[in-house]
């Protein structure tokens, strides 16, 4: 992987729904399945070289449904963290692993948008 990558991200409500559109129209293949406690958190497909996450919302999730967040996979989110609110963003999580092999933090940008800094662990 680079040393950035950009992956969209939608909030469902239904991944089922959501993924079997996107497998169905696109013929899109499910990458990577994050367990939840009703079902799946996260769902990842690819599209040959580009990839889509559908999250589940939960109430009171900061991204609703419809919303987008972007993962930005960066080579040390650590190291990248602190230069967030200098460059005018937002940090709106710390830094933690998860279970699934990556450190997250979540950050906003300038006009609200959220980012998840994700590094492969």
């Amino acid at each position: 992987m680079s040393a950035f990558a950009i992956q969209p991200g939608f909030c469902t409500t239904d991944i089922a729904r959501l993924s079997a559109f996107y497998i169905e129209l696109f013929g899109a293949s499910e990458e990577l399945r994050v367990p939840g406690s009703k079902g799946p958190f996260m769902v990842t497909l690819r599209f040959g070289d580009a990839s889509l996450a559908l999250v589940d919302y939960k109430k009171g999730a900061k991204a609703a449904p419809g919303r987008v967040a972007v993962t930005v996979f960066v080579e040390n989110v650590d190291d990248l963290l602190p230069q967030v609110e200098p460059a005018g963003g937002t940090v709106t999580g710390p830094a933690r692993d998860m279970p699934w092999g990556h450190r997250v933090a979540h950050i906003t940008d300038p006009d609200g948008n959220p980012l998840n800094l994700t590094q492969q662990l």
